[in-house]
């Protein structure tokens, strides 16, 4: 079967890569990060712990009578968003290979471009969803790691906290909200292939 690699010479077309190549960064950097953090008391060792996805965070350090745990769960916020990024990828390669080789199909058959259209105003959703429920997992996970609960044996030491670098799940937050950009601004050229935008009528010979 012949290829046709034209559509890339559309907007549909070149929307459809960085859709491919965005979707893989956005839960690339969510599923790669590790967390650390570190908890000191007076007069003890500094002690050290790490964390990932899909963040469920569980942990207890003794000092003597002195503990200081965290437990928080900001799974749920995770796996839907990586979920959303890997449906995303899926689906990219699979309308990828139909632009390219079933072209015909996609101009002749209505139903295809409209279940193109349908399936990405989905996904669009499901990123601006995604997105700002990481986000608000984010900014949770942030706030329990700087602060977690300490034992009242621990107000007779000077304790502290400190946590590492959260620039990586910032990048997939900013990611995660351009994707949504990227597939809501292609729903237009989208839309134009489907049977109900007002095509004008072929000139007569």
């Amino acid at each position: 079967m012949d290829l046709n690699f034209s559509v890339f010479q559309e907007p549909r077309g070149v929307m459809r890569i960085f859709h491919f190549v965005f979707s893989i960064v956005s839960f690339a950097t969510t599923v790669d990060f590790t967390g650390h953090m570190t908890v000191g008391c007076q007069s003890f060792e500094t002690r050290a712990h790490s964390y990932n996805y899909p963040f469920d965070i569980n942990f207890n350090i003794h000092f003597n009578n002195c503990t200081v745990n965290l437990n928080v769960n900001f799974s749920s916020d995770a796996k839907f968003y990586v979920c959303t990024g890997v449906l995303a990828m899926l689906y990219s390669i699979a309308i990828i290979i139909v632009y390219i080789k079933f072209d015909n199909l996609y101009r002749k058959n209505e139903n295809v471009p409209l279940t193109d259209f349908v399936l990405s105003v989905f996904l669009s959703i499901l990123w601006l969803s995604s997105s700002a429920a990481w986000a608000n997992g984010v900014a949770g996970i942030k706030s329990t790691t700087n602060n977690p609960m300490f034992s009242e044996e621990c107000k007779q030491l000077t304790c502290s906290t400190s946590t590492g670098s959260f620039s990586a799940l910032n990048i997939s937050i900013i990611v995660g909200f351009l994707n949504f950009f990227l597939w809501a601004s292609n729903l237009w050229f989208l839309y134009k292939e489907t049977k109900f935008f007002a095509k004008p009528p072929n000139p007569e010979a």
